[in-house]
């Protein structure tokens, strides 16, 4: 596994969480977008959706 799926582990690990990018994002140092990106990244390498994102937050899909 690559560095950048590890990062985006950690975001996905962040973000459930918290239940949000803006928290991941705080806590990793970042901006919500970069969380975004990098969990997009991991859900594309997975091929399959591992968030569903509402308007206040995020929930692990099924």
């Amino acid at each position: 596994m690559r560095l950048t799926h590890l990062n985006a582990l950690r975001a996905l690990e962040a973000s459930l969480r918290h239940k949000s990018f803006t928290g991941a994002a705080e806590e990793l140092g970042v901006t919500p977008a970069a969380v975004g990106q990098r969990v997009r990244s991991l859900e594309e390498y997975l091929g399959r959706p591992l968030l569903q994102r509402t308007r206040t937050g995020v929930i692990p899909s099924d």
